[in-house]
């Protein structure tokens, strides 16, 4: 039986099968108008949750095979009936528990563990062991373990990937595979994708060059695309394209799995990308979403301006970060009273984290004010490894950094400069750890009641500066942020609970706003509706509390009202393919999102 006839088998009581004019096939619920996203081959969307559905598409699997496969197994929440149905009997132990208990027994399990490396092990066996437990799991929990599964943890497995490695996660793509890389994608078993997160591994958080090993940031982003955003886990692809690595340690380390030689660069490493650029449209069609990760600073660029044009393209560390701080910054200005266009900015750090913030910031200024972009441009400061950035460097300076060469004498120090420019907000974007040092702290302090600052290195030990550091050099009045996890901080009387400008707040809704609408592109002001949603999302109790950002527990309905602003823009700018909208797009965003609970097997 193929696909589409099992799938009219299972629900042609509940759903019709409508063909969109591109040849893609959706179910839609004909009495809410409702469809479940990609093609659900299952039935699963539309199946009320104890309504049974078929665990398989085309031949019927053995018991054994069942519970190897994480999509389908329950462990031991398989009924009587289906142990007796799916050959199960004997296999598994008599007794059967809910998936609640099972969820109960994983936390108890996994808190068991001291070490967070261990603990990211266990969650990443479970994901390869029970899908949907593990997203239950995570879902139900996940303000204790985004930290795990996400920074800061995944940093350190990602340094180690190469000895906890045991089964694929995602597709490597390297320079053996030139030539075939249309060919590499079709092995991967899921043929409806819509999001692909892809890294070259050369820029892992602040840790550098990971080469192969990065691997662990894509296959991190896409379990918190289905745990916050909803995206089904089937429809995720991780890549990592290998094109060798820079770092002598991993080349003289007998378990690095990558390529062991230096990086490609120039023609060699551009026709890699194209091809995999090239090769993910033809296989995946014009809407599937590629999130580009931790690529470094020059090739980060270059790659947005070239695919920005002509495929669904976003990079989170340029745009996803922009746009969380951005949603920090207008939330500080909602309760602090001003507005961004009366704050003066300086980073400390100008790669692709730093520029991208302050370009969005600029972009948000200019559109509250209509006053021109390279206007709003003068009142934010960047500072690189040199110092400043000013003028008399404009011909040394990296083109991205160009714009933010303003007229000012030259100064080296941090310190320095936060007295010649008298921020209002200080931003760190460095990868360096401990640069706000007590006097740059003390310095903001001194020119403001209430400095904002923003250290958002990660992982942990990259960070500008700790809460700790911030709130007690500044004598409890900054307003902080970081970009890995705090813990609340007792100062005088009051207890600070420091905000964590995370991508994972924006990139979630955004990407399942832009699928929902079935967007051909993205554009800077779908970045801009998404940190508005977020900002709008903290109410007054969150801020007394010294949080910017709303709290994490409440991450899937932040994420639909974030797509459903993505995608209502999506439609005003004409980008948008899925016709016509939906009347409801926060409703609609809930419908998409995937659902961890366990269904009833026939």
């Amino acid at each position: 039986m193929s696909n589409g006839s099992l799938l009219m088998a299972t629900d042609e009581s509940t759903a019709t099968l409508k063909e969109m004019r591109d040849g893609y096939a959706e179910v839609v619920d004909p009495k809410s108008g409702v469809s479940g996203g990609v093609q659900d081959v299952y039935g699963e969307d539309t199946a009320t949750e104890d309504q049974p559905v078929t665990p398989w598409s085309v031949s019927v699997a053995s018991g054994y095979s069942l519970l190897r496969d994480p999509h389908h197994n329950k462990g031991l929440a398989f009924s009587e009936k289906e142990r007796n149905s799916h050959y199960l009997r004997g296999l598994l132990p008599p007794t059967v528990i809910s998936q609640e208990l099972q969820v109960k027994k994983m936390l108890h399990n996994i808190r068991q563990y001291q070490v967070p490396l261990q603990k990211y092990m266990a969650m990443m066996d479970l994901q390869e062991r029970n899908q949907k437990l593990f997203y239950k799991l995570l879902i139900d929990n996940v303000e204790e373990l985004l930290p795990i599964v996400y920074t800061p943890t995944v940093g350190e497995a990602c340094q180690k990937y190469g000895s906890i490695y045991s089964r694929p996660q995602g597709v490597f793509i390297s320079l053996k595979d030139k030539g075939k890389v249309l060919e590499v994608l079709r092995n991967w078993p899921e043929k409806n994708i819509q999001v692909i997160v892809v890294t070259d591994g050369e820029r892992i958080l602040g840790l550098g060059d990971l080469g192969c090993h990065g691997m662990g940031i894509p296959v991190g982003k896409l379990s918190l695309y289905t745990a916050l955003g909803g995206i089904r886990p089937s429809a995720c692809l991780p890549v990592t394209i290998d094109v060798g690595t820079n770092n002598e340690k991993l080349l003289d380390d007998e378990f690095y799995i990558g390529l062991r030689q230096k990086r490609a660069i120039g023609q060699e490493y551009a026709e890699l990308l194209h091809e995999f650029m090239t090769a993910v449209k033809q296989n995946y069609g014009e809407r599937i979403l590629i999130q580009f990760e931790d690529f470094a600073n020059h090739n980060a660029f270059d790659l947005l301006e070239k695919y920005g044009t002509t495929h669904l393209v976003f990079n989170d560390d340029i745009q996803g970060t922009a746009s969380v701080v951005l949603a920090g910054l207008i939330s500080a200005m909602k309760f602090l009273g001003g507005s961004l266009a009366d704050q003066r900015f300086l980073f400390l750090g100008a790669g692709e984290a730093g520029t991208g913030i302050a370009e969005l910031i600029a972009l948000e200024i200019s559109k509250q004010t209509n006053m021109p972009l390279e206007e709003t441009r003068k009142k934010i400061w960047l500072v690189d490894s040199k110092g400043l950035i000013v003028s008399s460097r404009l011909e040394s300076l990296q083109h991205f950094k160009k714009p933010w060469a303003h007229e000012h004498e030259p100064v080296k120090e941090l310190v320095d400069a936060v007295n010649a420019i008298k921020p209002t907000i200080l931003i760190g974007t460095s990868g360096q750890g401990r640069t706000f040092t007590k006097e740059v702290v003390e310095a903001m302090a001194s020119l403001n009641e209430k400095p904002i600052i923003f250290s958002l290195s990660n992982p942990t030990s990259q960070s500008e500066c700790t809460a700790e550091e911030a709130y007690t050099w500044s004598q409890g009045r900054a307003i902080f942020a970081s970009g890995s996890p705090f813990d609340p901080f007792e100062y005088g009387d009051n207890v600070f609970v420091p905000g964590q400008a995370n991508n994972a707040y924006i990139f979630p809704g955004l990407g399942l706003g832009l699928i929902m609408s079935g967007a051909i592109r993205v554009h800077d002001d779908m970045l801009l509706a998404a940190a508005e949603a977020l900002a709008g999302q903290v109410t007054q109790e969150n801020f007394d509390k010294g949080l910017l950002y709303p709290p994490f527990k409440n991450i899937r309905k932040i994420s639909a009202h974030i797509a459903a602003e993505v995608a209502a823009k999506a439609y005003e700018l004409g980008l948008a393919t899925r016709l016509p909208p939906p009347k409801d797009l926060v409703k609609y965003a809930e419908s998409c999102m995937y659902s961890p609970a366990y269904r009833t097997y026939r």
